[in-house]
């Protein structure tokens, strides 16, 4: 079955791009299931992905892009996410596109975009962001990576954690406390290539889900930085991640929407066709409800981010919208893979059904980008609590 498109006026263009990925799919899921196993990056459906042009969709045209908006490329991103069953390299995809690239594009000099920008957004050089630090992850305020100024470079010192694609990136935006300021202030981001002196990779992390995406640690120990390599301003590194999360969320978390879809349809044929006790499973009405229950998520998910992201696209402000979308998706997508290994009972359990994957890469999303128990907090602070 198709994915259904949601309720909205769509070009043709936009039709067409979201409709080109998927001769891709069947390439993109040949052996998920066995690179999971093996907790490895696939150099090939990385190519894939490059060749597809997914990654070009919200970047200038000056620089290789395909020049739209932020509700076109989640409109892609969710079609993608129906059809691509390999979720690890759907997170690298979605970190390619907004750890560095996006906010180069919007923050960066005009040389900065000249030495990465079309090489970020082709896909040739792989990329990856440095917020969370051993003691400091949803809090990005409390981090204590510093850069210190020293003439016509910044020494960078100090510890990150959790680095999506870590292993994998050529380049890492990269945030830090310079000067005195406390909190947001003094906060700046940097864009720093992986082989600079003083940088140092750890080993990729082994971890429950998205095997396919290594993460790692990463030590800054006397790395120095041109100061021509900073994004924006001194003390402007908050700002900038705050309109990345942004993209983050939209982007990983529209991706969701689409794999949920595919969880249910495949739910729905499977209590069709499974027959117990003389009647196909479907016709238990604790069965069906499950069912009931996933549509009622996916779409509750769907609505919330679409609406999100046609606010964002109008320069609005979505720091409730955002959390809120966020929250809902994670908790719908996590319950639905818990009723599709419930529906389709022992072989929901195996991993050639590849339910049991989707469960473990479905656990993580209430942990980052934020945790949930942070978006609660933050919901509550802006209704005046």
């Amino acid at each position: 079955m198709a994915l259904t498109a949601p309720t909205g006026e769509w070009t043709d263009e936009q039709k067409s791009l979201r409709k080109s990925l998927s001769q891709h799919f069947e390439a993109l899921n040949a052996g998920h299931l066995e690179d999971d196993a093996a907790n490895r990056f696939n150099r090939d459906k990385w190519q894939l992905i490059r060749d597809s042009g997914v990654i070009r969709i919200p970047f200038a045209e000056q620089w290789g892009g395909l020049g739209h908006d932020v509700l076109t490329l989640v409109y892609v991103l969710e079609n993608l996410g129906y059809g691509c069953r390999d979720t690890g390299l759907l997170f690298a995809l979605a970190t390619q596109v907004v750890s560095a690239a996006i906010p180069l594009q919007k923050f960066g000099s005009d040389d900065l975009k000249d030495r990465y920008l079309s090489r970020l957004i082709d896909g040739e050089i792989i990329s990856a962001h440095a917020i969370s630090e051993p003691n400091a992850g949803s809090d990005a305020t409390a981090m204590i990576t510093t850069a210190t100024e020293d003439g016509d470079e910044y020494i960078l010192d100090g510890k990150k954690i959790w680095i999506t694609s870590g292993p994998l990136a050529d380049i890492i935006t990269v945030y830090a406390k310079t000067g005195t300021a406390g909190g947001a202030a003094g906060i700046t981001a940097f864009l720093v290539p992986t082989d600079t002196s003083g940088f140092h990779v750890g080993e990729p992390i082994e971890k429950l889900g998205l095997n396919t995406c290594p993460f790692c640690e990463l030590e800054f120990r006397d790395c120095r930085v041109p100061k021509e390599n900073m994004l924006g301003k001194p003390g402007a590194g908050f700002f900038i991640l705050e309109h990345v999360m942004n993209y983050e969320i939209l982007c990983i978390f529209m991706m969701m929407v689409g794999e949920m879809e595919e969880r249910m349809e495949r739910c729905i044929k499977w209590a069709k066709t499974r027959q117990a006790f003389g009647a196909s499973i479907g016709s238990n009405q604790y069965v069906a409800g499950k069912i009931v229950d996933m549509k009622i998520g996916l779409e509750n998910s769907r609505k919330h981010l679409y609406d999100t992201a046609r606010r964002f696209n109008r320069g609005r402000s979505v720091t409730t919208e955002i959390s809120m979308a966020k929250l809902i998706t994670s908790e719908a997508n996590v319950a639905s893979a818990l009723s599709a290994i419930q529906i389709f009972g022992a072989r929901g359990y195996t991993r050639e059904y590849g339910l049991e994957k989707g469960l473990r890469d479905a656990i993580g999303a209430p942990i980052y980008s934020g945790t949930n128990e942070t978006q609660r907090v933050r919901i509550a602070s802006m209704l005046g609590l």
